[in-house]
């Protein structure tokens, strides 16, 4: 890739309606994953920068200019944010695809839909309707939604935009302030994003941005007691000790965390298009994804033609600059990352998986942080290639024999995010679909997402759900209100006994 004309970006924290460094002025290098060339950096954020950032969000919710803003102006804000994102939608794909190494063709095609998701949460704000709950007696029950007040958003490199629109949306529309720690690896897109928050009209200190590494950074924001909920997506043992941090202060907790997702492929699909679903299921943001498919399950009586068919597909797939149209295939996000993965692999053909195709450095890719597509087979589910989270570009393949053998397998994960089923048999579709431990599971296609349905995993794969109603109504408490309409007060110490009823 050339850089040589690629400016020098900076990522400032954003502190109640102000650009700024860090305090005590330190920075982290941002590289280009593509290249392993700095491209800009980052402030890093102290424990005071982070407290300064939450009493912002704090004291703008406490104002109310956006917490009691007419609902139908800051559906207007948001919509006028969703325009203004559109139309810098180009200055997006660039900017992502070169921090965070994905292909173009990829991070246009996920970053386009994302005005939609402020626009969805815009709408449901609108029409989103509270209950009158049937009680006994002469008394009115109505419920109300409540925004929570500052809220974390925690998220991850892989997709940087459309994991934070995923959470943004929803807590702004319901009314909450809110503190954004992007990935210190891929902050550059939410900056950008801010500065057009900032220009739709949301008010002072309502979004904070504070930057810097999850240890330092986003232990002080997850403790923070004035957080009332935390949104993160990453790994398992990082999600487990911010639900601990939450709870001591009892905030509520959205975790999307660690995946072993599961393509199952039943003999009676069409061969090719299984292969292509599994293909892009497997590699797509170079498997970097809580939802790829990890673990590709096909059924014994097709299972070496599907390997065949596999290895040729695999071997297709053209690796290269991100920036270029005709890339297929990008880095994993850093040194470090590669480095663990292609360890991983050494494992994994000393526990017996044989290696299909990949499973090295690209040749001529030695610079930046490439890893061919990868496929094993003949892999013992139970092995750490079986069961744990690689997050990169590798598959396994394991054949199965019945549906009651494809589910064994499958749920014999401690993950439980995403699965998917590829079948012409519709009973069967429906049966297998309801019997996988899973929160998404898509039947003849895989990693589709909308921000109408929720998004969330079973088991220790996270809890809470992101987009939907369920995500709109988790960025809120409920209040109930009860009225008496008697008329009538009833004496309890009247002379003559108690009333029969006390509540």
């Amino acid at each position: 890739m050339n850089t040589t004309n690629t400016p020098h970006h900076e990522a400032l924290l954003f502190i109640d309606g102000e650009w700024t460094q860090a305090a005590d002025g330190r920075t982290l290098e941002i590289v280009n994953p593509a290249t392993g060339k700095s491209i800009g950096s980052l402030a890093v954020a102290s424990q005071h920068d982070v407290d300064r950032a939450v009493r912002a969000g704090h004291d703008a919710f406490e104002r109310g200019a956006w917490r009691d803003m007419p609902v139908q102006q800051k559906a207007r804000v948001l919509n006028r944010f969703a325009d203004l994102f559109e139309a810098d939608l180009e200055q997006f794909y660039q900017l992502e695809t070169l921090n965070n190494g994905r292909p173009t063709n990829e991070t246009r095609a996920q970053i386009g839909r994302l005005p939609q998701f402020y626009r969805y949460f815009a709408a449901l704000a609108l029409t989103r309707r509270s209950d009158v709950i049937p009680v006994e007696g002469p008394y009115l029950c109505y419920t109300q939604r409540v925004p929570l007040g500052v809220v974390a958003l925690m998220t991850s490199f892989n997709h940087p935009l459309m994991i934070l629109s995923k959470s943004l949306a929803p807590a702004l529309a319901t009314g909450n302030s809110v503190v954004i720690k992007a990935s210190e690896r891929t902050p550059l897109t939410t900056v950008r994003l801010v500065r057009l928050l900032h220009e739709a009209g949301i008010p002072k200190g309502v979004v904070n941005v504070v930057n810097g590494i999850g240890s330092e950074t986003g232990a002080a924001l997850a403790s923070h007691p004035l957080i009332r909920k935390i949104v993160f997506t990453g790994g398992t043992a990082v999600g487990r000790s911010i639900g601990e941090a939450a709870a001591r202060n009892f905030a509520l907790t959205t975790l999307e965390l660690g995946g072993k997702g599961a393509v199952i492929v039943f003999e009676d699909f069409d061969l090719e298009r299984a292969v292509t679903g599994a293909t892009f299921a497997a590699f797509i943001g170079a498997g970097q994804t809580c939802v790829c498919g990890a673990r590709i399950l096909v059924q014994r009586s097709i299972y070496r033609a599907f390997l065949e068919r596999l290895r040729e597909k695999t071997a297709g797939i053209r690796i290269g600059d991100p920036a270029d149209p005709d890339t297929q295939l990008g880095p994993v996000i850093s040194e470090s990352s590669r480095e663990r993965i292609l360890a991983m692999l050494e494992r994994a053909k000393a526990d017996g998986a044989k290696v299909l195709t990949g499973a090295r450095v690209p040749p001529g890719f030695e610079h930046g942080f490439f890893i061919e597509p990868t496929v094993l087979y003949d892999v013992d589910p139970q092995c750490e290639i079986g069961q744990e989270e690689v997050f990169g570009p590798v598959t396994v393949v394991m054949p199965f024999d019945d549906e009651a053998d494809a589910l064994r397998i499958a749920n014999g994960t401690k993950f439980g995010l995403a699965a998917s089923v590829w079948t012409n048999d519709v009973a069967r579709a429906h049966r297998v679909a309801g019997k996988l431990e899973f929160g998404l599971v898509w039947v003849n296609d895989h990693h589709r997402l909308d921000p109408a349905s929720p998004w969330g995993g079973f088991k220790q794969s996270g809890v809470g759900r992101e987009t939907g109603i369920e995500s709109f109504d988790q960025f809120s408490e409920a209040r109930a209100v009860t009225i008496n309409t008697s008329g009538e007060t009833t004496d309890w110490y009247a002379d003559g006994g108690a009333p029969a009823r006390l509540n």
